[in-house]
């Protein structure tokens, strides 16, 4: 039987990514599946649905088709409406947000819907071109590096005027994953003086690569699978009272470190921000999990003592056409190695497919999860 993989029109306010792009849906009717596609599902991101046609069928009964469907491919989490539009048994793959989704994971689980989350995707080198949190996060690092630059009420770079010459900003980037080092790149490329800070040893050879200065707190919080562990209570005083003297001296502040599945870590404090020179500004990529400054309100912008807070929202959708062409091709490595002549044959075998699991035959395969639902 050919493989029917349908993607439904985003729902939630303000997504502007499609989880196929064009060219990667083209891509999977090569393999022999059969694309359907929700007309209109790809304006957003400027596909037309013109430009579908040779890879896709447009449909515009989407209930009809997730009823019939094999596969869902989406970019945000279903809601439980759309979750009881799928078609029991089915495969649905996209970003799932298990940490906060406990009432459809549960729905998910009891219609035996088979779930992969680009969360859970384990961090092994064959896994790198899947990885769609990277993916989107570095667009997302790049983003918040213009929002800076934009906000700050100083230069990026050194000026030479005719009135003399202008110094660069100083930037101070917290966090140095794939986002923050993607912020570190761009501001650089700016003009900007950089300083990063991150709680992992190892992020000194990337920062310092990429020409920032890593500040070194004597703090290193090496976690597992790459992230960062939480600190305790005596290493954020300690890796505070550094940062607090470079943050003061900084002309704007982007901040990026998260930890999956929690609450954002709270590093800029209040009398951090009360110490920043007048007209500078934070950016914080946390906002969404709370934000990583005390003072953050996520999706508003705010001054505090004469200081630009801003908090944004669901920044990789502010450049969709790259975000959605990312995207489609990390859930194209994902599925393809297992299309087999037109039909899916999953590998529970595969560590990819086994680890990225959430739901499957009624069950909770992903252990923290199913702790959380209970």
């Amino acid at each position: 039987m050919t493989l029917r993989l349908v993607v439904p029109k985003e729902t939630w306010t303000g997504e502007r990514r499609v989880a196929l792009d064009p060219s990667v849906a083209e891509r999977f009717q090569r393999l022999g599946a059969e694309v359907q596609i929700e007309r209109g599902a790809g304006c957003g991101s400027h596909f037309g649905d013109a430009q579908y046609e040779k890879g896709a069928k447009l449909v515009d009964d989407i209930v009809a088709a997730l009823a019939a469907a094999d596969v869902t491919v989406r970019v945000q989490p279903p809601s439980l409406e759309e979750v009881e539009q799928l078609r029991d048994g089915s495969v649905l793959i996209g970003f799932l947000a298990p940490h906060r989704n406990a009432e459809v994971i549960r729905r998910l689980r009891d219609k035996k819907i088979t779930s992969f989350a680009f969360e859970l995707l384990p961090r092994i080198s064959r896994a790198q071109s899947m990885d769609a949190l990277s993916s989107q996060a570095a667009i997302a690092g790049y983003k918040v590096a213009l929002m800076a630059a934009s906000l700050a009420s100083f230069f990026f770079p050194m000026l030479t005027t005719a009135a003399g010459t202008i110094r660069p900003a100083k930037v101070v980037v917290v966090g140095a994953g794939v986002a923050g080092l993607q912020a570190i790149a761009t501001c650089k490329r700016l003009g900007a003086m950089v300083e990063a800070y991150d709680i992992r040893a190892a992020a000194k050879e990337q920062v310092e690569s990429l020409g920032a200065k890593l500040i070194d707190t004597g703090v290193d919080a090496s976690g597992q699978g790459g992230y960062a562990r939480e600190l305790t209570k005596d290493e954020l005083a300690r890796q505070a009272e550094v940062l607090a003297r470079h943050i003061a001296a900084a002309s704007a502040v982007i901040t990026t470190a998260a930890i999956p599945g929690r609450p954002a870590p709270k590093i800029v404090t209040k009398a951090m921000v009360e110490a920043m020179k007048p007209g500078a500004v934070i950016v914080d990529l946390a906002a969404e999990s709370g934000g990583n400054c005390e003072l953050t309100q996520p999706g508003q912008t705010i001054e505090h003592n004469d200081v630009i807070i801003h908090g944004p929202l669901n920044v990789p959708s502010m450049i969709p056409v790259h975000a959605s062409e990312t995207y489609a091709k990390n859930v194209f490595n994902f599925l393809s190695p297992f299309v087999k002549n037109g039909e899916l044959a999953l590998d529970w075998n595969d560590e990819v497919i086994a680890k990225s699991c959430l739901t499957h035959d009624g069950q909770i395969r992903h252990e923290p999860t199913r702790k959380l639902v209970g």
